[in-house]
């Protein structure tokens, strides 16, 4: 684990090379959720599948969560892909990407797609949305019940309550619908079947007509972390199949 300056912050980066250490054909980039979350969701779950499959991992703190410093203001989505843009290049990221997200992560991870979609070969998403209003109303919401006292993670409302992302993150420049449905990479887009991210299955859909979508029954927000079986055996498999062929089979 390291740390890379990007945009004026350290960022905190743990990367996994592929298994053997042989050379990675392309590099999956995973990007976890706001508020209370840290790129140890992916750490542990499922960035040594994806590395021991053949590809070069990444996955980062968030700017103002875990070990990645946090400036009070500066968390528009914007500033989020921003980051995102500038710690591939700052790493030496070359090729098309595999991005995963968790939560807003997957909304990073589409917000980049749409800035750079020369520069992105998959996306996966893990109870996440595309940046529409429905979703970044959704988003402003959780972030004002994490700032009420014993609702959320003491991570969360410490960090609601030192940064102005609870006024800036829902008032983000939005791409609009049209831009959104440019994406043409391969999306697969995954959530629990107790969650009401789920809800926004149908606009996904709608606007992303070519995207696979999973269902698994019984799991609320936190599928990721609860099951990280489950979502192996859903997403490692369609990642393979939009890899590059020298990774393993």
């Amino acid at each position: 684990m390291n740390s890379v300056r990007v945009n004026g912050i350290d960022v905190h980066v743990a990367q996994l090379p592929p298994a053997g250490d042989r050379p990675a054909p392309a590099t999956a980039v995973m990007i976890h959720g706001m508020a209370g979350d840290t790129l140890a969701s992916w750490y542990f779950t499922l960035a040594k599948p994806v590395a021991d499959a053949g590809l070069r991992v990444v996955t980062y703190d968030l700017r103002g969560h875990g070990r990645t410093q946090r400036p009070r203001t500066g968390y528009t989505l914007d500033d989020f892909v921003d980051d995102l843009d500038a710690l591939l290049v700052a790493l030496d990221v070359t090729g098309p990407v595999h991005l995963l997200g968790n939560s807003f992560g997957g909304t990073i991870a589409f917000g980049y797609a749409i800035r750079r979609p020369e520069a992105v070969a998959t996306i996966t998403t893990i109870e996440s949305a595309p940046p529409t209003p429905a979703w970044f109303l959704r988003i402003a919401y959780r972030l004002s019940q994490a700032a009420q006292p014993g609702r959320r993670l003491a991570a969360a409302r410490d960090f609601v309550g030192t940064t102005s992302v609870a006024r800036e993150l829902p008032a983000s420049r939005l791409p609009g619908d049209a831009r959104i449905a440019a994406i043409d990479c391969p999306v697969l887009c995954v959530y629990g079947g107790h969650s009401r991210v789920g809800e926004l299955a149908p606009d996904v859909r709608r606007l992303l007509p070519h995207a696979e979508v999973v269902v698994v029954p019984g799991e609320r927000h936190s599928l990721l972390v609860d099951r990280p079986e489950t979502v192996r055996e859903v997403v490692l498999p369609w990642l393979l199949r939009h890899s590059p062929q020298e990774v393993v089979r």
